[in-house]
């Protein structure tokens, strides 16, 4: 009952309470943020949601769009700016996506939206993180988020998937609060992001 009528009515309303109450800091955040990369504040980018049907995810811009002699964009790392890091650090880059929630392209809690190229890579099991609508903040995010390996994520997202309920819901919104303020898990060891995933059937 609840994942099935409740929860996307709580969605809809908490976002739209939320987009009121912070627009003020997303007004700023939107021109400081067009200020500091120079143009455009927003990424966009088209994203896997329930049942694996495309949208648009938006998010304001962590990253520069620096590219080599090649064409070929610069690494992660050299592309993050010092005020991307700040914005990463505390999700704040994270506020525009409530427009997605409100859209009901995703919802408050689920799993993360990835890219698109990973839907052919993923196992039997692994995709059925897209039986729910993806998620702002999710299990996988207040038990590692980016320091965790791509195995333990999917195990987690499936994991919320079959456990889904209000009191799952109440109790991650809450432990992402606490990650917010510690600011944990942003990066993994070996990437300013997250490594790319290439597929469980070569073990990642």
């Amino acid at each position: 009952m609840y994942a099935k009528y409740i929860k996307r009515m709580l969605d809809f309303l908490l976002s739209l309470c939320a987009l009121l109450v912070l627009n003020p800091v997303l007004l700023v955040l939107i021109v400081v943020t067009a200020v500091k990369m120079k143009g455009n504040p927003f990424f966009t980018q088209l994203r896997p949601g329930k049942d694996e049907k495309i949208f648009r995810l938006i998010k304001l811009r962590t990253m520069t769009c620096e590219k080599d002699q090649d064409g070929n964009l610069l690494p992660d790392a050299q592309r993050l700016t010092k005020y991307g890091k700040l914005l990463r650090s505390t999700s704040l880059d994270e506020l525009p996506e409530l427009i997605n929630i409100l859209k009901g392209d995703m919802s408050i809690v689920g799993p993360r939206p990835l890219l698109v190229k990973y839907l052919p890579l993923y196992n039997e099991e692994q995709r059925h993180r897209h039986d729910v609508r993806p998620g702002l903040t999710g299990w996988a995010q207040v038990n590692g988020r980016n320091a965790i390996s791509w195995e333990e994520k999917f195990r987690m997202d499936v994991e919320y998937v079959n456990r889904i309920s209000f009191a799952m819901d109440v109790k991650i919104v809450l432990q992402t609060v606490g990650k917010i303020f510690k600011r944990e898990g942003i990066s993994s060891e070996t990437s300013a992001t997250m490594e790319e995933f290439v597929g469980a059937a070569k073990g990642n």
